[in-house]
């Protein structure tokens, strides 16, 4: 990992993020949480309403009791919340010569002299390299247009719209064209993005990568294009 050197520009979500998270997601999640007990009694009546055992014992129980609870085990899902959202949080910082991406107590380091072309596709940052391949792909809620400054005023080469983006077809199973293996893991990345388990499809990305294969997504579905590997077309 790079050692901070000044005139780095860190652009991340800021302290009030952090606020917003371990603070309003709890509060939140109590306010919801003693709604709930409130209303109770007719939610134990709604036949379609999950957990109605939880709800008839919190009717029955007195308000000096079920209230507590109520707002308490919620709250706490609200303080799960924001143990995702930490994790998830992408802090970028750029330099002269490199960029490094943390995320979840982890950083990587993409040197400058690497990368021909950075730009946001959706809520993506991304990084390519001379052959075309995606150096980096990372997704994230940080504003496009501070990530075009920071990159910009340091030199970087930033692009408006993603230059292959042309290049790019939608992945059916089966579909002609693929290297080798290909199929068998855009099918497992498939399951992985429909069941939203984003560490194993950040990994399966990868393998593709390093098959010549760059997907990016539209929602659940998938679209690819081919890199050359070694020179080689695939």
């Amino acid at each position: 990992m790079s050692v901070r050197e000044p005139g780095d520009v860190v652009v991340d979500g800021g302290v009030g993020e952090l606020v917003l998270m371990w603070a309003g997601f709890p509060l939140l999640g109590a306010g919801l949480g003693a709604g709930l007990t409130a209303l109770s009694g007719w939610i134990a009546g709604l036949a379609w309403f999950p957990f109605q055992d939880v709800f008839a014992l919190l009717d029955r129980w007195p308000d000096q009791r079920s209230y507590p609870l109520g707002a308490g085990a919620v709250a706490l899902a609200g303080v799960a919340l924001a143990v995702a959202g930490t994790r998830e949080r992408l802090r970028v910082t750029v330099g002269r010569r490199s960029v490094e991406l943390h995320r979840d107590g982890h950083g990587r380091d993409v040197a400058r002299a690497e990368v021909t072309g950075v730009f946001a596709d959706g809520k993506a940052l991304v990084l390519l390299d001379a052959a075309g391949g995606e150096l980096a792909r990372e997704k994230s809620d940080l504003g496009v247009a501070r990530l075009r400054e920071a990159f910009t005023g340091q030199g970087w080469p930033w692009v408006d719209r993603d230059p292959h983006r042309d290049a790019y077809r939608r992945w059916v199973p089966g579909l002609p064209g693929l290297p080798t293996g290909a199929d068998a893991l855009l099918r497992a990345r498939e399951r992985a993005l429909k069941d939203s388990r984003d560490a194993e499809v950040r990994e399966l990305h990868g393998e593709l990568a390093r098959l010549g294969v760059v997907v990016r997504d539209e929602g659940k579905r998938q679209y690819w294009r081919l890199v050359h590997l070694d020179g080689e077309p695939r």
